[in-house]
């Protein structure tokens, strides 16, 4: 007999987790290796368990199921993310795919859906909510709107690799501030401040 597809679940409801592991601990191909209440600990167990499926939730505290995804996918031998949510706004469902997602369901889906969008993705085929493949067919018919999407991503990603003294120079360049404006506002000297405005031009690809 094949080995079941490792599953596992990633979520900060208690009560859903156990419901869904029913339904899938009822199927004989296919088990859950293991459970995680928010991202952070979901990466840790994933690492541990090395599954084949994570069944990952975006909302949660202490750490979205986004950046845990992104984290994941950057291993090795990463497992299939299958996304499943409460929520099925524009903005998530292109996050999560462009994460590396390979699927986005949303919690209401049937059992049997569900079993069969693990199979799926498990097998390496994605796996999409009607309501998620709606919203992309109508992004796709808007590409401006994918466009801005992704100069907003792209932008924030920019803005997270600054160190908190760098966000505070940027933030006041932002806001019409000299260098020796800045100097005096933070305390610093005008050299230090001309450095960091260097590091900026660096690290958010800017050249004025």
């Amino acid at each position: 007999m094949t080995e079941p597809i490792r599953v596992v679940l990633v979520d900060d409801q208690a009560l859903f987790r156990a419901g869904i592991r029913m339904v899938i601990d009822s199927q004989p191909d296919l088990e859950v290796v293991g459970e995680a209440g928010d991202g952070a600990e979901g990466v840790r167990v994933v690492r541990a368990a090395r599954p084949d499926v994570v069944l990952m939730d975006i909302r949660m505290p202490r750490r979205d199921g986004l950046s845990a995804t992104v984290e994941l996918l950057a291993l090795s031998d990463p497992p299939r993310i299958l996304v499943l949510t409460t929520f099925d706004t524009d903005e998530l469902v292109l996050k999560a795919l462009r994460a590396g997602a390979a699927g986005f369901l949303l919690k209401d889906t049937p059992p049997a859906q569900l079993v069969q969008a693990v199979r799926s993705v498990a097998a390496g085929q994605p796996s999409l909510s009607p309501s998620v493949t709606a919203q992309l067919i109508a992004a796709l018919a808007h590409p401006e709107t994918i466009e801005a999407e992704s100069s907003r991503v792209q932008a924030q990603a920019r803005l997270a690799d600054l160190t908190e003294r760098e966000l505070e120079v940027a933030q006041a360049v932002g806001r019409g501030h000299s260098n020796s404006e800045i100097a005096a506002e933070l305390f610093m000297s005008v050299a230090t401040v001309k450095a960091h405005v260097g590091r900026l031009f660096t690290k958010l690809g800017v050249d004025n």
